[in-house]
Parts: C-alpha cells; structure tokens; sequence
C-alpha cells in the first residue's frame, strides 16, 4: 500500500533501529547503559511536585485549560526572561505556552509555512527543526555551518541561491547535537542580516540553563531590534528536570506569537491545568533547582570525559547540553554513525544516538547523552574498553586501540 503524501517526505528514522535493538537486548537480559536518548533521569525537584499534589486536588482544575497558557504562567516566564536575560516581554501578546518546544516548533512550522518556502537550516541539527517544515510542505536548504566567522556567508550563499527567497533561519545555541555556544556578538549579526534580509529567525533555546563554564549562553533576544523578526522557543524538560510533563515556551514577535496561538486554538486545549500551576512556581523560584541540576551534569560531563579518555575514545568536552558530540574512533569510522552505534549495543551493552539522525553532516559522530550516573558512565566506558580490544572489533577490520602504538 502507498504511504501518504506527507510521511513519504520523511526520510527513515534512524533512531528507531537503535530503538529496536536495545529493546531486543534488554529483552535477552542485557543491562543496557543508555546515554541515548536525552531523557532526563533526575526526578522534577520535591517542591514542583507538591504543587501539582496540591492543585490536582481541587476539581475546578480538571476542566479544559488555556491552550495559550494560563495567565500566571505566562507571568513567570516573562519575569524568568527580565531576570536571566535583561529582556521585557509583554505576557498577553509575546508568551505562549507550548506543549515542549518540540510542538511548539512544529506548530510554528505549521502557522507560517506555505508549500514550496524555503528554510535555512544549520545541519547537524535537532530533527524537528527540518522535519516541522517538511510536514508543513516547506523547503529546506542545510548549512553545514557552527556559530563562528562562517555563519554569515552561508546564510549570504544560502540567500544568493535559493528561489524562492527563503522565508525563515534556524538557529539552535546551546546546539543539540552538538553543544556549541553562541556569543552575543555572533546573535548581533545574525539579527543584522535576517532584518536585512527579511528572514524570520526561529530560536531553539532549551539548553540555556545547562552550561557548564561559568558563562551563561545568551538569547538572541538581547540584542536591539531582534524582537522584530524573532521566535525564540525554550523548554522546562532539562532545565527542572520536568521531560513528561510537557511544559515549555514561544516568546517574541507579537505577529509570529499570534500566528502560533491561533493554530494551537485549534489543535489543544493546553497542558493539564494543576502542571501549568507547578510549572509557574518553578519559574518563580529562586534558582536554587537550576542550580544544582547544573552541577549534576557538570560532574557527569567530567567523568565521561575523563573515563572515555581512558577507555581509548577522546571526546571533546561540551560547554554546554546535557550531551557529548563525540567523533567516532577512527579506527570504527568506515562504519558511519549507525553501524557503530549498532555495534555498540550489541558488544558493548552502551546505547548512544547516531549522528546521522541529526543531519547528513553528522554521520562522523554520535551524541552520548549525561542521563546515567557517575558509576554507570565509568561502567559504560569500561564496557566500550573491551569491546575496542575484542575479537569483534578485529572482525571489522579495524586496528584495537589498546594495541595502537
């Protein structure tokens, strides 16, 4: 039978074959150490969860909610907004309340995409940022780009040689996949040239809070006039450990903001009102909960780091993500990420994601989730030691590392 129109757009996901092989090995026994999905392991903070307790106990909040967010919620995150980035935002008419930035991406995708526009878009990157387009009958022009000196003329050759002009950029700083960091100044001129340009810029911020060398990752938002053409998406997952609940943010242009309400007017009727109430007593707090998840996946980033090293697999440190973007050992290379991964999981009892997922430009990699603790990190390592100096991996044609010179 023929697929549909819209799922034959979509390329086969790659992340499901992993999927279906941890399932097989766990279902053999195996004890699979799992960094690779980026799903949370610490629980939401007790005084999150005491709110919700509390609120779900009156009745009155288990009718419909407020698909936009209610008003409280959308309170606190432009009061989040003023204190961590210095940036005023109107709560009725430049916050929306989504259900994880991932729908609000797509959603967004869905409100101002017509069928043939063209989207620049940094490639690795996170899946939704293309595929919310592609369902959306949009068109996407991959920049294999980092947020440096080169941004800028691939966003001038990307401009230069896509019919029709292309209507919106992507930008996604800390990255997932790839934990890079944006300056300020880089932000400046991607502002200068998306206002030059008439080019929408769609921010993907879910990371902000997770950063580890002392310099808090910036908004686009901060800088004069982004406002103008600006959507910048952000996530309670990560940030308070909250990934089930669903509970995440739009903010920006009021044109764009309203574009993006109105859709979801018709598509949800917002999260379980007793979660939006948690969820604004979370934002309201005094940072203490940010704080110390912060210091969890600082601690984890070192010891994987550092037990990775010593297992023979140098992989660079992230200043920021709950991830590591971690090249494949020459030697496993040929393979590309896939394969790898596969291989992974088979003999090594280690689950990671595969680059190729995130884009063709990241198939040399693959990103290890900080999901597991500290002892199950070294545990992982010591498993990937031995399967780099077995008979396997000299099966594959590939020299073990523990016998380079």
């Amino acid at each position: 039978m023929e697929e549909f129109h819209k799922v034959r757009r979509l390329p086969p996901y790659v992340f499901e074959q992993v999927n279906r092989l941890k399932a097989a090995a766990r279902a053999r026994g195996a004890d699979i150490i799992d960094l690779g999905m980026g799903n949370p392991d610490l629980p939401t903070p007790k005084a999150i969860v005491d709110k919700l307790c509390e609120v779900v106990r009156d009745p009155r909040t288990h009718r419909y909610s407020s698909s936009r967010g209610i008003p409280g919620l959308r309170r606190a995150q432009a009061s989040y907004y003023e204190r961590r980035f210095g940036v005023k935002l109107d709560p009725d008419t430049q916050v929306v309340a989504t259900l994880g930035s991932k729908e609000g991406f797509a959603n967004m995708a869905q409100a101002i995409t017509a069928p043939g526009d063209v989207v620049l878009c940094p490639d690795p990157t996170y899946p939704i940022h293309a595929f919310g387009f592609i369902m959306s009958g949009g068109v996407i022009r991959s920049m294999q780009v980092e947020p440096d000196d080169s941004f800028i003329p691939a966003l001038e050759r990307g401009v230069r040689h896509s019919i029709p002009k292309p209507l919106a950029l992507i930008l996604n700083y800390p990255s997932n996949p790839t934990a890079l960091v944006a300056s300020l100044d880089f932000y400046k001129d991607v502002v200068a040239f998306a206002k030059k340009n008439d080019l929408i810029i769609l921010s993907d911020l879910a990371y902000s809070e997770i950063y580890f060398d002392g310099n808090p990752p910036p908004s686009v938002l901060e800088v004069p006039g982004a406002m103008d053409c600006t959507v910048e998406f952000t996530s309670m997952s990560k940030t308070f450990s909250m990934p089930g609940w669903r509970m995440g943010f739009a903010v920006g242009n009021e044109r764009l903001i309203a574009a993006l309400t109105r859709v979801k007017s018709y598509l949800d009727y917002g999260a379980f009102t007793p979660i939006q109430v948690a969820a604004t007593a979370a934002l309201n707090g005094d940072g203490s909960d940010i704080a110390e998840v912060r210091e969890v996946y600082h601690k984890r980033r070192d010891v994987m780091v550092d037990a990775f090293t010593r297992a023979g697999w140098a992989i660079p440190a992230p200043a920021a993500s709950m991830f590591a973007w971690a090249p494949i050992p020459e030697q496993f290379r040929h393979l590309g990420s896939l394969e790898f991964s596969k291989l992974l999981i088979e003999h090594a009892d280690v689950a990671v994601a595969p680059g190729a997922g995130f884009g063709e430009h990241g198939d040399g990699y693959v990103r290890v989730a900080l999901v597991e603790n500290e002892h199950r990190i070294r545990q992982a390592a010591r498993n990937i030691k031995r399967f780099f100096s077995s008979d396997v991996a000299r099966s594959h044609n590939v020299v073990p590392l523990s016998a380079r010179g």
